[in-house]
């Protein structure tokens, strides 16, 4: 009998390809979303990709009873991926309630409804904004948590703190959290990707529309920090390597091969990229140019960051493997794959 995952946020970005590893692994996945920024025919698209229809049920972690319900009708499932969340660093400086009441109060139902259910295991989706801008780079788990530069970067703190102190108080749970860096890219099929409802809040959605002609142009937001070049470096990863990460997080907590009860990983690829490098890149990579300017810098942002992966690598025996001109032309791709689509 296949074990049983769910998925929450599944019909999201990363979600929807973790939802295809996990499936292409032998993982029977159920998918919840309230679809506040996703569409429901993603599960189409990952059943045309994997060869598998998901279960989906449309439900937002907010509705602890809907929850309730949800895993008395699923009877076993073993473990969740908790993707579920609002994850824009601009709109949680102007809504910040939104932000805590969501992203808070998501995982806590799911803490909360876990034992009673008797699943197991959570892996945590978590990210690089709990380092704040780190003392040293490249950052390693056992770098501190530095204030969060936004409410988003403060959920994801608050959030590890309370899968802490929910296993310490006894609770039978095994965590996996991952900090993971920047996700970029699309699936190779071009049949799943970034789609934000709106103007894109992420950087590679908003250059994709700018080089197609959605956009005008893209903003660089300050070329006056301690960089090279003066713009912002990152961490890029592709979402593929990403999805597969959690897959490999899920396979440790079910075969009990944890050494301790909640165990931290940062996901990324151990290469920090400028923002004006990653626009060559992807000028390298499709021939497109893109049309840009250098505006001021944006509240909340991190002058540096990127990963030593060095303890995943070694412990999870997982590595990112895609190149960026790869990523960035599979972005391009479902971008182009949209607009056959009809969907601008």
């Amino acid at each position: 009998m296949k074990k049983r995952i769910l998925v929450t946020g599944g019909t999201g970005y990363i979600g929807s390809h973790t939802v295809v590893e996990l499936q292409n692994r032998g993982y029977e996945v159920i998918i919840i979303d309230n679809l506040s920024n996703s569409s429901a025919d993603v599960v189409d698209n990952i059943e045309k990709v994997s060869g598998i229809r998901p279960e989906f049920v449309e439900l937002d972690c907010l509705d602890y009873a809907g929850l309730d319900k949800l895993f008395t009708k699923y009877k076993g499932i073993q473990a969740i991926i908790h993707f579920a969340a609002s994850k824009a660093v601009g709109e949680s400086v102007e809504k910040p309630l939104l932000y805590y009441r969501n992203n808070l109060g998501s995982l806590i139902n799911l803490l909360d409804l876990m034992p009673k259910h008797g699943v197991e295991g959570i892996v945590f989706s978590s990210s690089c904004t709990v380092y704040g801008q780190p003392d040293e780079l490249p950052v390693t788990e056992k770098a501190p948590i530095k204030k969060a530069e936004s409410p988003y970067g403060n959920t994801k703190q608050i959030n590890e703190e309370i899968i802490h102190d929910t296993v310490a108080s006894g609770a039978p749970i095994n965590a996996i959290l991952l900090r993971y860096f920047n996700p970029i890219g699309a699936h190779p099929t071009a049949l799943l990707g970034e789609l934000p409802s709106g103007v894109p809040q992420n950087l590679v959605p908003y250059l994709t529309q700018t080089a197609i002609g959605i956009r005008k142009e893209l903003s660089v937001f300050g070329d006056d920090y301690d960089t090279p070049d003066g713009s912002c470096i990152r961490d890029f990863i592709n979402v593929v390597d990403l999805a597969k990460a959690h897959v490999v997080a899920i396979n440790r907590i079910l075969d009990k091969k944890q050494k301790d009860k909640v165990e931290i990983f940062n996901i990324g690829t151990g290469r920090g990229l400028s923002v004006l490098e990653l626009i060559q890149a992807f000028e390298k990579a499709t021939g497109v140019k893109l049309n840009y300017k250098i505006v001021g810098r944006r509240v909340g942002d991190i002058e540096k960051v990127w990963a030593n992966p060095d303890f995943a690598n070694n412990e999870l025996g997982w590595k990112a493997g895609t190149s960026i001109e790869d990523t960035l032309l599979s972005a391009w791709n479902w971008q182009l794959k949209l607009r056959e689509r009809g969907i601008q």
